[in-house]
């Protein structure tokens, strides 16, 4: 028996709760449910992260959660309670299969049959954001190489095991070629140690658009957060249905377990919604746990309602379908084929696998970490580079001088166009004059000059040598 955490959730969440846990505990499965209270009337009660910290402990407690979806009041300072699960838990991994239920839910990919895995903790999702200028504001992006290698791992872990044959990579390293760049480097370095699964990298663009057109020449796909949070969305939604959609989110302690698809509140009460994706997050949950045998057997009466045509009202066409049915009576239908298999859509197997059981991440050596120059960040409402140049030679030191300035990341100095449009966030970039590496003290004096001279540093960057390899970005165009 194991004892999981449920969360009951907002809007449709309720109802389609009941209907998944009536479903598996009809399989057979053998849990014990404590439930809590997280979401709206949590936020609305004055607890901005919507969830009270005795539901915490039952949730590290129980390590197993299943949760409906919630609904975060706009505005008010209301953090999302998926984002913070996800990193307080360290539920690194985001894993949804997306496939076609071709001919019963409309597709216009009937050999679809992939899965997406999305790093869950890093990248934009950092939620690190600052206004600079007037002009300007930032987001950082933070890639970790911890990050990297767990997820990508865990992807060929998921492959070999499932039986997939290819594990595909996407980012855009040809941009952001250090942050990008160290996942798809490590990428190349893990997928060495699973020859016998093919694998491959697309720029995230091309790559998305050929997953849009042509699924069926993916298998997995793993992805830094943000891309995995858009392109998992797109590709439930091409399979056939957002609503049909569930995902687990794995950590190396706790795991979580949901519907994709928001609360619907418009929808809430009247019976009508579709608890599919809730339950597909259940299958999951139910491998993770190891009751593997009731999976299967809920997959299979899934896919045989579906294949009956017991529909409700979301994937419901005249033609195809045979019945609409409410929330209760969907349930009461799968619950009515347990036992039973699709005969046309592919039957489900589930014999032999479990939840993935990955080495935890080891830290590597410490690099060789030289300090080569630093990037001045600085708020000037002038529009000549040439102008502002002029300003910081009065910074400049015996032997750290100016040699780039760039604003939104394009070389403005020296050599810059009159045709580029500037605002008032200036990268500016200090370096020995002899190419050699800087002090931090000269870092200080630079400051404490910028200072003296009512130049408004808003920030500063290091630029790092590590292993003899530049670790910073040029100036484009440079």
């Amino acid at each position: 028996m194991t004892r999981i955490t449920v969360a009951n959730g907002d809007g449709i969440g309720p109802e389609i709760m009941d209907a998944t846990l009536a479903i598996i505990r009809a399989a057979g499965a053998k849990i014990e449910v404590d439930e809590i209270e997280v979401g709206e009337k949590v936020y609305l009660a004055g607890n901005t992260a919507g969830i009270a910290k005795e539901s915490w402990d039952i949730i590290r407690r129980n390590k197993i959660f299943l949760k409906a979806p919630i609904t975060t009041p706009q505005g008010g300072g209301y953090k999302s309670l998926n984002v913070t699960t996800r990193k307080f838990l360290g539920l690194y991994a985001n894993i949804r299969p997306c496939i076609s239920l071709h001919p019963f839910v409309k597709t216009k990919h009937p050999q679809m049959n992939i899965v997406i895995v999305r790093e869950n903790e890093e990248d934009l999702y950092a939620g690190i954001e600052h206004q600079q200028t007037d002009e300007v504001v930032q987001c950082l992006k933070l890639i970790s190489r911890p990050g990297c290698e767990k997820i990508v791992r865990y992807a060929f872990e998921y492959a070999k095991q499932y039986g997939r044959k290819k594990v595909t990579c996407f980012t855009k390293d040809n941009i952001m070629k250090q942050t990008d760049g160290l996942f798809h480097q490590v990428f190349d370095e893990i997928a060495k140690d699973y020859p016998t699964i093919e694998n491959e990298h697309w720029i995230i663009d091309i790559g998305a658009a050929k997953m849009a057109d042509t699924p069926e020449a993916f298998d997995v796909i793993v992805m830094p957060n943000l891309y995995g949070d858009v392109l998992s969305d797109v590709a439930a939604q091409i399979a056939g249905s957002v609503g049909l959609a569930g995902s687990a989110n794995i950590g190396e302690e706790c795991a979580m377990f949901e519907a994709i698809h928001g609360s619907a509140p418009r929808r809430a009460g009247q019976n009508m919604a579709n608890p599919s994706g809730l339950l597909q997050g259940a299958v999951l949950m139910l491998v993770h746990i190891g009751q593997v045998d009731v999976a299967e057997k809920v997959q299979n009466a899934w896919l045989k309602t579906i294949e009956d045509g017991i529909h409700t009202y979301d994937i419901f066409k005249e033609g195809t379908s045979r019945q609409k049915v409410g929330t209760k009576e969907f349930a009461e239908a799968v619950i009515g084929n347990l036992g039973n298999k699709p005969s046309q859509l592919a039957a489900v197997s589930l014999s032999g696998n479990a939840a993935l059981n990955l080495p935890k991440y080891v830290r590597k050596p410490a690099r060789k970490k030289e300090l080569s120059g630093v990037d001045l960040f600085v708020h000037w409402n002038g529009s000549s580079a040439d102008e502002l140049a002029g300003i910081l030679e009065n910074i400049n030191t015996p032997s750290v001088k100016l040699s780039m300035i760039t604003n939104r990341g394009i070389k403005v100095f020296p050599d810059g166009f009159s045709e580029t449009f500037c605002t008032d966030h200036w990268r500016c970039r200090f370096k020995h004059v002899d190419e050699k590496n800087i002090t931090k003290q000269d870092i200080i004096q630079l400051m404490q000059a910028a200072f003296d001279n009512n130049i408004d540093v808003i920030k500063t960057e290091n630029l790092y040598i590590f292993d003899g390899k530049p670790a910073y970005s040029l100036g484009q165009g440079q």
